[in-house]
């Protein structure tokens, strides 16, 4: 990786050919993501696309009822800031993936948690995905101390893998605020999104924003959900979502629950910051991180046992997914026009992020509109990532 300056430079490029991005294809981009909202298709009611490349952003284009400057709640995707700030953790001495959780944070220790690693944490392999942490005790660091201490393992940690949607990056955003000293939220802030020049890309704290969240539209609920039986004989095995609801997904609407900054999915941004936050992760913009934990980051598959909800390996690093070259990079969220070494993370309700260091390129993908169709999202999120995969030939 070449590192580049920082901040960032948030203005999209008057000409995409200068980042080397062919404009017919980049208009081709744009129009697969207009169809989906204003054009025949329709399935939602807005939506914003970005590419970035060079450490530059291409260009950012928002459809529907959203305004041109909106940001949105960006789900899963947030994993990656959280990732981010670890791995600063890690070039500081502070936190080793080894570490036993339980030697920075206690409390989380009963129950035979003891021997759970921040690399079972960061790879979903801790054995207690659906843990239940919610309001009110989400709201205090007692309540939630008191939450870990009462959960317990569905498996031996490391065994298996299952995706935690929120509860693992609980317990790391605890182990930031232990080893700091410091409110995660402001850890992710002050020590990686304002370095880069992306002040607008948060995870909770709106305390430098006197406007809030005002920019943020309110998530809906769109499309029809297909039944399990018909998900099942697709995809060729059971798909469980039994925590991430419809009703917990429209919470996260909620001015208080957006302050909060759920860590395993409460980011908020445009998609033109996240996809210069990827650009930092290309070039290690500013040199934020120590090269060899941000390669190992980026690229070094960590996990690649079965994903249940997948089908396939997990190829998960510490905080990311790994395209891989098993040929099963669109079932990870990537398409197929990616390269093996391309790395991202997606969010619930159609939000895709990632970069290709084979291309340079970065994507993101965002919206406000809830697609509980979940082939119609997948099938939608692979157009969109086939053609942003294609955006340069090297």
């Amino acid at each position: 990786m070449t590192a580049i300056s920082a901040p960032l430079d948030p203005e999209p490029l008057d000409d995409p050919e200068d980042a080397g991005v062919p404009v017919d294809r980049l208009d081709a981009l744009v129009e697969r993501a207009r169809q989906m909202v204003e054009g025949s298709e329709q399935a939602l009611e807005s939506g914003q696309v970005a590419v970035a490349r060079g450490g530059r952003l291409v260009r950012q284009v928002t459809f529907g009822d959203a305004s041109p400057v909106a940001r949105f709640n960006v789900f899963s995707v947030t994993k990656a800031f959280i990732a981010a700030a670890v791995w600063q953790l890690m070039g500081d001495g502070l936190v080793d993936p080894s570490d036993l959780v339980v030697d920075h944070v206690p409390e989380f220790g009963s129950n035979g948690k003891d021997v759970v690693t921040v690399e079972h944490l960061l790879t979903h392999t801790g054995g207690f995905p659906t843990a239940p942490l919610g309001p009110p005790e989400w709201s205090s660091r007692q309540g939630r101390l008191d939450r870990f201490a009462q959960w317990r393992l569905n498996w031996e940690p490391g065994s298996r893998m299952e995706y935690h949607p929120s509860s693992a990056h609980w317990v790391v955003a605890e182990i930031i605020e232990r080893v700091t000293g410091r409110d995660f939220r402001d850890v992710v802030y002050e020590d990686v999104m304002a370095p880069l020049g992306l002040p607008r890309l948060r995870v909770g704290a709106t305390d430098r924003h006197p406007d809030g969240w005002a920019d943020v539209p309110p998530i809906r609920i769109v499309g029809e959900a297909p039944a399990p039986s018909e998900l099942e004989e697709l995809m060729g095995f059971a798909i469980d979502l039994s925590e991430v609801t419809d009703a917990a997904v429209l919470r996260f609407s909620e001015a208080e629950v957006r302050d909060l900054g759920v860590p395993g999915g409460g980011g908020i941004g445009s998609a033109g910051d996240v996809a210069l936050f990827y650009q930092a992760l290309l070039h290690n913009a500013g040199d934020l991180w120590d090269p060899g934990i941000l390669a190992d980051g980026t690229g070094r598959i960590r996990c690649d046992q079965p994903d249940p909800m997948l089908g396939v390996a997990a190829n998960r690093s510490l905080g990311l997914t790994i395209a891989g070259d098993d040929g099963n990079a669109r079932r990870r969220g990537f398409g197929k026009t990616v390269s093996a070494r391309a790395f991202g993370h997606l969010g619930k309700g159609a939000q895709v992020a990632w970069a290709d260091p084979h291309t340079g390129i970065s994507f993101c993908f965002l919206t406000n509109d809830h697609d509980v169709d979940l082939l119609a999202e997948g099938m939608r999120i692979n157009s969109l990532n086939n053609r942003a995969g294609a955006l340069v030939h090297p």
